[in-house]
């Protein structure tokens, strides 16, 4: 359940509704989620989060599907079910497949077991993994 109130169109400020239709136009899509509905309460946070978002997902050294594929793992280990949903169908609308998800969610897994593990061992960084070296 939702702890703000999801703005419809009809209640957005001028600004929210810029950042709407940005959002609409960048996506060619007339959807606008939940996520950027709670967000428009505030709309320095909602700009600047969609700012953001749209700089840090574009084209660049890595390719979309990709930085999508790491943003679900990333939101799994946070445990963002939301996160996880959105980005999981963003990420077949690039053409994920249902074994490369299997699979990111097997190396999510075992990263974080061997993790934990690591950490509750203390193991020390080898030196050969250091920059530099």
């Amino acid at each position: 359940m939702a702890t703000v109130k999801l703005l419809g169109d009809e209640d957005l400020s001028a600004e929210a509704k810029a950042v709407f239709d940005d959002i609409r136009a960048t996506r060619d899509s007339d959807f606008v989620n939940n996520f950027w509905r709670a967000l428009a309460h505030d709309p320095a946070l909602l700009k600047r989060t969609w700012e953001s978002i749209k700089q840090v997902m574009a084209p660049g050294a890595l390719d979309p599907l990709t930085k999508e594929m790491i943003y679900i793992a990333i939101s799994a280990s946070n445990g963002c079910s939301y996160c996880v949903h959105s980005h999981t169908a963003s990420a077949r609308a690039k053409g994920m497949s249902e074994a490369m998800f299997m699979e990111l969610m097997g190396v999510v897994g075992m990263a974080n077991e061997t993790n934990a593990i690591v950490n509750a061992l203390g193991v020390p960084v080898d030196e050969a993994f250091e920059a530099g070296k």
